[in-house]
């Protein structure tokens, strides 16, 4: 949920900063308060982390993505945000993976003391968010805040969060943002968005303010009015990235292909290659399914309660009396991907899936949501009248 709307104006004004300038913005954010949070290089990846400068974004360096695989490479400029989805989302920091609700503590007496677990208020600033990644939020804040069941702990940490979106410019070969209408354009629900342009005229960003709170940042930068040069080049940098996408969605209604093909035989086939372990559902930046564990100390007088994240691609999702009601790993992936791209319209009225690509890079045996999309599309028209399968 963004601060207060911005006059139009204020969206459409731009200027430019250079690398001081985004120093200055990491300081200036700081300064007001935020606990700010970007990219930056650890442990062979580029990962989200607590910033204390500007000084530990990611220059100089972008990734290499395919289906299993992602690995980190040096590149030949000083760019800071031409990179695609690491291995989290914001998703961690909103919704994070644990979270102690309570605690009880039995006394001498016998009597049990229960204390509801109280979250220290945070004030974040999420710096480079892709276009991609801010539609995710938007997704989790209609799931968990946007009907009558509403996720305090989620809302503690979305209410007054500033979102700072980088423009994408540089795709990754997993990428499909075009296809789910998501991006490389910034789209509104941001406090502040840049884009990164790095040509023989030098490194620099253009800005542009989305709120209030926006518009004040960028008056505390040392700045420069923009010029044409840069924001032909700014536009022409997300236009290219936008035919550049690594893969596609097949260009039909997805929640219709999912519903038409409950029985089809590609089930079986990504069903033999699935290993039903769920990362693709914990890197996913929309997943929000949780469960609850109960743990106690060895004396048996102290217990906590803590939810954490949950897959349904495990057996215990749908455990009940008679046993789990998704045994099979044919019907737990059909859940994720049906759910993902078809019933979660019904649900929440959009589609689940952000084409950021996470699940395709992390899944250890390289399985493809496009791919798989595509298959259904392929079998779905054989087996129409005049179909090389039709069915008798």
């Amino acid at each position: 949920m963004p601060s207060a709307t911005a006059p139009p104006d204020v969206g459409r004004t731009g200027c430019v900063l250079d690398r001081e300038g985004i120093e200055a913005l990491v300081r200036e954010l700081r300064a007001r308060g935020r606990t700010v949070i970007g990219p930056t290089l650890r442990d062979g990846a580029i990962v989200l982390a607590e910033l204390d400068s500007a000084d530990a974004l990611p220059y100089g360096w972008g990734v290499e993505l395919e289906a299993g695989r992602y690995r980190v490479r040096r590149r030949d400029d000083a760019a800071a945000f031409a990179h695609s989805a690491g291995p989290q989302s914001w998703k961690n920091f909103l919704h994070p993976e644990r979270v102690r609700q309570w605690t009880a503590d039995r006394g001498a007496d016998g009597e049990m003391t229960v204390r509801p677990e109280r979250q220290e208020p945070v004030s974040f600033a999420f710096l480079g968010v892709r276009p991609c990644d801010l539609r995710a939020i938007q997704i989790q804040d209609r799931v968990m805040i946007g009907g009558r069941h509403r996720d305090a702990t989620y809302r503690e940490r979305r209410t007054g969060a500033f979102i700072l979106v980088v423009e994408c410019t540089e795709p990754g070969a997993t990428c499909f943002c075009v296809s789910m209408g998501t991006g490389p354009a910034a789209q509104p629900g941001y406090d502040l968005a840049l884009t990164e342009v790095v040509d023989e005229a030098g490194h620099r960003f253009l800005a542009r303010a989305g709120t209030m709170e926006g518009a004040e940042v960028l008056a505390h930068l040392p700045r420069r009015p923009a010029d044409e040069a840069t924001c032909t080049r700014a536009r022409e940098s997300v236009a290219d990235a936008a035919g550049r996408m690594g893969r596609t969605m097949p260009a039909v209604n997805l929640q219709t292909l999912m519903a038409g093909t409950l029985e089809a035989e590609r089930w079986d086939d990504v069903a033999a290659r699935c290993l039903t372990c769920g990362n693709c559902t914990m890197a996913c930046p929309t997943c929000f399914c949780t469960t609850t564990e109960d743990v106690t100390d060895l004396t048996g007088d102290h217990a906590e309660r803590w939810r954490r994240w949950e897959s349904c691609y495990d057996l215990d999702f749908t455990h009940l009396p008679g046993g789990s009601v998704r045994s099979s790993s044919r019907s737990r992936y059909r859940q994720w991907l049906t759910h993902k791209l078809g019933t979660w319209h019904d649900q929440f009225d959009s589609s689940g899936c952000v084409g950021c690509g996470r699940c395709i890079v992390w899944c250890p045996v390289g399985i493809d949501i496009t791919e798989e999309a595509h298959a259904l599309h392929r079998e779905a028209l054989d087996r129409r009248p005049g179909g090389r399968n039709r069915a008798t």
